[in-house]
């Protein structure tokens, strides 16, 4: 079976609309689904000059995707929409996109979730506090402790914490914290791209990783206990390393992933490598969701100058790793 995935095309106003137009020049060994509204992404191709053509189908998800076009599961928006001006009044048709793509892959019509990007503000302007989809989908799926992930090419970074204001994160560290993520990051890194014994490198949060406790002392406090913890437990974990380090091309090619203690330790790198075709993988669900590595970028909405790389290749990643869970549920069967 040719993997399904779900594409949720995300806040409205921003470029999500646009660059989901993009799904229609791309030929996919699977069946993709656009879930938005029908109107607003016929319109947003004609701004930007698209050729793709979105129909409607039916919300089951069965319709293969054809040279130029892309199926649409209609959800309409509550209000209208301007390109490039937030709205509140379309928040909550923003969550409901999510909440629909997971409702199809937990009937079983999905076999993975792909989303364009949010604005949180607008989502906060309504009273429902959301700090990021990764987020969201854990509490919607009552996943404990979900990681983010960003893929590109060459590298893979994990986040211990994610989307804390600078001053928290070194308070976030903790024992339970370490533990879970490394043990999440191992076992999908098995699950989903089947690497037998992933090999991570995990950073200090200081400095020189703290230059033995002479800039910090959380390396020797909690990360050092908790990476011994990793391999007394059999995993594959060297570290802390210096984060102004790791990153080095010769460095990275002998590991498989790199957990950063915060977001701005790990994402520069990778973004400033591979921006606008790197990937958000969010580790620790049930599901298969992967995203882009950008913003909503208000400013590009209908203007056809937004970059659909990042979109196109967090489907190619869906694609990939419901098509490798499918793989290895039938030879586990066929034995």
């Amino acid at each position: 079976m040719r993997p399904r995935i779900v594409v949720t095309s995300g806040e409205p106003a921003g470029i999500g609309p646009d660059i989901c137009a993009a799904l229609g020049e791309v030929a996919f060994d699977a069946e993709i689904t656009v879930l938005g509204d029908l109107s607003l992404l016929q319109q947003r191709a004609g701004e930007i000059g698209s050729k793709t053509i979105f129909s409607q189908c039916s919300p089951a998800g069965t319709s293969s995707t054809r040279a130029g076009s892309v199926p649409v599961w209609h959800e309409p928006v509550a209000e209208r929409v301007v390109a490039g001006q937030l709205n509140p009044g379309n928040a909550r048709y923003v969550l409901r996109l999510l909440d629909l793509a997971l409702a199809g892959i937990a009937e079983g019509r999905f076999d993975a979730m792909v989303t364009a990007p949010v604005q949180k503000s607008v989502i906060n302007e309504i009273g429902v506090p959301f700090s990021g989809h990764t987020e969201y989908l854990a509490e919607r799926l009552h996943a404990a402790r979900p990681v983010m992930l960003l893929v590109s090419k060459n590298m893979r970074v994990a986040l211990a914490t994610t989307h804390l204001p600078l001053r928290a994160v070194a308070a976030a560290i903790v024992p339970q914290l370490l533990d879970e993520v490394l043990q999440i990051l191992a076992a999908d890194l098995t699950r989903l791209w089947g690497i037998a014994r992933p090999r991570i490198a995990v950073c200090g949060l200081n400095p020189h990783a703290g230059e033995s406790g002479h800039l910090g002392d959380e390396e020797q406090r909690v990360i050092s206990p908790a990476i011994a913890r990793a391999q007394a437990a059999g995993l594959d974990v060297t570290g802390p390393v210096a984060a102004d380090t790791i990153f080095v091309a010769r460095n990275l090619a002998a590991f498989d992933a790199v957990l950063a203690m915060y977001h701005d330790q790990g994402l520069p790198v990778l973004k400033h490598a591979s921006f606008g075709h790197a990937v958000n993988v969010t580790l620790g669900l049930p599901v298969i969701r992967t995203s882009v590595d950008h913003g909503t970028a208000l400013d590009l909405a209908a203007t056809s100058r937004a970059d659909s790389g990042s979109l196109i290749e967090a489907t190619r990643l869906a694609v990939d790793l419901a098509a490798n869970l499918a793989q290895r549920a039938l030879a586990r069967r066929a034995r």
